[in-house]
């Protein structure tokens, strides 16, 4: 038997060879009209596999920001409170309470009191602490669950168990689960997008908002800080509109010929896909982040003007210039880095870090609100776990994936209640326990997407988002 041929841009191709190759390309086909002239931009809709799709159930939130505090936050410190604990304080952590097992081991140490004040705030009279006065004049659109739980002890395992699911690598983030659910319904945008606070890589890096075992065309897309947040996307200085439109020319023919050879290589197909996104962006993205659009009272509401909120007051104010054109999932990282794992000195460590989002994400909730945007926005607030009752180092706290706090908000969440408890010094859940499966099946199922319905096959087996697992919190929406 001789080898099938190899085919170049100018050899002969087989029938069979045509057709793979014809059926591969047929993603390039509106960057061909775009490069051509003969299709504006604003009329190109979604095709493939991120064409919209109708969700499984009646949606709530028709898009989601995640906001994702790196490195643990102290639920004992923010939205928690615990007289037992500060009673306590100095002493060690009682026998009833069993072992604890910490990233350092089993964990006898002495009880860390929390000097927080606390007050009742809104009409719910939710519970928050004088860090996050700003978040407190939002408490009645706020559903606290303060009975998370998670697998992961370390960074590692607990970030990527909160963005994908599994404290293992390799599987698809949450928001990638939410793009092949449902496509996107803006073709000139990324369905997902990621924005952090600074430069510092987030624990895992890109795999979590990866597309893990799926097509890559489903990850997300991580926009940069600072004057130009989607970076080379404008044509170089200097280089004319007819060298640009030869040089994609090419580079798609030598992309469509290679995916003819591999037709296996989802990264190939995702790269074709997002260079057409990108001709389109270059419309449709500018306004998008340009945030100068935006009114002098926008922006100090969202605190462009202080440099302690300027970083996460625009990564806020851009979420929700995205989801009002359509964007479906954003992921901020805020403290990336794991800024929040204070193991010391917690008081200045977690002090700096809710003043730098207090103020952004208080004005992203009522930004949305006030634009009737809330109804269809799910917020969601947290990090990868919370800490423990017990001191590290005398002055701060270790990792707590047993019993931790995040929050929910719109997207058809019940506001101003606390779902769940832990127990008197805050270090288990010990009432309606929220795992991350099902936290993350509450988040699908008020996308529309049933977390279970939602299946992608790979090598012949049936995955699901949430491993099999978990059930959507019914309080969220009925309280």
């Amino acid at each position: 038997m001789t080898d099938r041929p190899r085919f170049g841009l100018d050899s002969p191709l087989a029938r069979r060879d045509w057709l793979r190759a014809a059926g591969v390309g047929f993603g390039g086909l509106a960057l061909d009209a775009l490069l051509a002239g003969e299709t504006p931009a604003a009329e190109v809709k979604a095709a493939g596999p991120l064409a919209a799709k109708p969700p499984a159930h009646k949606a709530t939130a028709k898009s989601v920001i995640f906001l994702f505090m790196e490195g643990g936050p102290s639920h004992l410190d923010t939205f928690d409170p615990k007289p037992v604990l500060n009673k306590l304080a100095g002493k060690p952590l009682p026998d009833s309470f069993g072992s604890v097992i910490t990233p350092m081991g089993e964990s006898r140490s002495a009880l860390l009191a929390s000097p927080r004040q606390w007050k009742r705030h809104g009409k719910s009279g939710l519970w928050v602490s004088e860090w996050l006065p700003h978040t407190a004049t939002v408490a009645d659109e706020l559903a606290v669950i303060r009975s998370c739980v998670a697998d992961g002890i370390n960074h590692s395992a607990g970030v990527c168990q909160m963005n994908t699911g599994s404290i293992l690598g390799g599987r698809p983030s949450l928001g990638a689960w939410a793009t092949y659910g449902l496509g996107t319904v803006n073709a000139d945008l990324p369905a997902f997008v990621v924005l952090q606070d600074n430069q510092g890589q987030v624990v895992n890096g890109p795999r979590n908002w990866g597309a893990g075992f799926m097509p890559a065309v489903y990850q997300g897309t991580r926009l940069q800080g600072g004057a130009e947040p989607v970076p080379h996307l404008n044509t170089p200085e200097g280089v004319a509109d007819a060298q640009q439109r030869g040089k994609l020319d090419l580079l798609t023919r030598l992309n469509r010929d290679y995916a003819g050879r591999h037709p296996d290589q989802t990264e190939l197909d995702a790269r074709l896909t997002s260079y057409e996104l990108a001709f389109r962006m270059q419309a449709a993205a500018p306004p998008a982040v340009d945030l100068s659009q935006e009114s002098a009272a926008t922006n100090t509401a969202y605190g462009l003007d202080h440099k302690d909120t300027a970083t996460m007051g625009r990564n806020c104010l851009l979420a929700r210039r995205l989801v009002e054109r359509g964007v479906r999932f954003v992921q901020i990282y805020h403290g990336a880095g794991s800024k929040w794992d204070a193991h010391a000195k917690l008081e200045s460590n977690h002090a700096g870090l809710c003043r730098s989002m207090d103020q952004p994400v208080a004005a992203l909730v009522k930004d949305l609100k006030q634009r009737g945007l809330l109804d269809s926005t799910l917020v969601v607030w947290g990090g990868e776990f919370g800490r423990t009752p017990m001191s590290e180092k005398g002055d701060g706290r270790d990792h707590n994936p047993t019993g931790f706090t995040m929050w929910m908000a719109g997207g058809g969440v019940k506001g101003g209640q606390a779902i769940g408890t832990t127990d008197e010094v805050g270090l288990r859940a010990v009432e309606d326990k929220q795992h991350v499966h099902d936290l993350h099946a509450s988040i699908l199922h008020l996308m529309g997407l049933d977390h279970m319905g939602l299946i992608y096959k790979y090598k012949g087996r049936p995955e699901r988002p949430t491993l099999n697992e978990g059930e959507p919190c019914r309080k969220l929406v009925t309280g």
